[in-house]
């Protein structure tokens, strides 16, 4: 696959790091950043070929990956419609609807959306995808294997489901930073120190989430096996509960989603 990524920050470079890492050739891929210091950056770190030039860009790649911010995404969409002909184009530009995209590049049809997340800095990663019917299944393949470089994919039939993985897994970093913020705060108010605090919460995550992606049990089976009656656990259990924590961390993810949604709305009236 020869690539060129329209923008050079972190999730690019982990996506470029990823896929050097995976056997791709540093030759077969290309970014377009117009900032000098992070031109010489990519340069440095991967050997690839960097430009300032747009349309260079474009013309040396089948497939394109705009790796930008969602408010810089229509002027150079807009730029680039005349080059695109049948090339696959994918998009990480968070909340930009496939077909406002599609109209500013010019009604091009062969568009793969995707919503990854900030563990893909490491390899980490969980991303939504959603193709545009004229993507076939080659591009769908392409498109899986340049976001699989940092991590987990998963498709979605509807578009609107994307709005979904936003409120799970995009935003969902930060739901556990929240977390485990909350953990270890706990700690240090019950006699800890603030890093052995930190450590244990942190093996805990690692742990516990480790254990539950090589089962098969649900959640609430795995949940109830740490609960005894009696029990610390459960006396710990039933405070949430009192509280109403999951309902309201449902609501948290209900707000996320429809926030969403929301700026997919506003995003795509600055069309031209």
């Amino acid at each position: 696959m020869n690539i060129t990524f329209i923008g050079g920050g972190n999730m690019a470079s982990a996506i470029i790091g990823g896929l050097i890492q995976n056997c791709s050739q540093p030759s077969s891929i290309c970014v377009v950043e117009i900032d000098a210091h992070a031109r010489e950056r990519l340069i440095q770190q991967f050997g690839i070929t960097v430009t300032e030039v747009l349309a260079d860009g474009i013309d040396a790649s089948d497939i394109i990956v705009f790796a930008i911010k969602p408010q810089q995404l229509q002027a150079l969409a807009i730029q680039a419609r005349q080059q695109l002909r049948n090339k696959l184009v994918i998009s990480i530009a968070a909340g930009i609807r496939t077909s406002h995209l599609s109209q500013w590049l010019g009604n091009h049809t062969r568009i793969v959306r995707a919503m990854p997340n900030t563990p893909a800095l490491i390899g980490k990663g969980a991303t939504g995808l959603y193709a545009q019917p004229s993507v076939d299944s080659q591009q769908k393949d392409q498109a899986a294997t340049i976001l699989g470089a940092v991590g987990t994919v998963l498709w979605v039939d509807e578009e609107v489901l994307l709005d979904a993985v936003t409120a799970i897994s995009g935003s969902g970093p930060a739901y556990v930073f929240y977390f485990l913020e909350a953990m270890q705060e706990a700690g240090v108010e019950l006699g800890l120190t603030a890093d052995i605090a930190r450590q244990l919460t942190l093996q805990t995550f690692l742990g516990t989430t480790d254990l539950a992606a090589k089962s098969d049990e649900t959640f609430n089976t795995l949940r109830s096996r740490v609960t005894s009656k009696g029990g610390t656990t459960e006396q710990a259990l039933l405070s949430l509960e009192q509280s109403a924590v999951k309902q309201a961390f449902k609501r948290a993810i209900r707000a996320s989603y429809d926030r969403s949604l929301e700026m997919g709305e506003i995003l795509g009236r600055t069309e031209s």
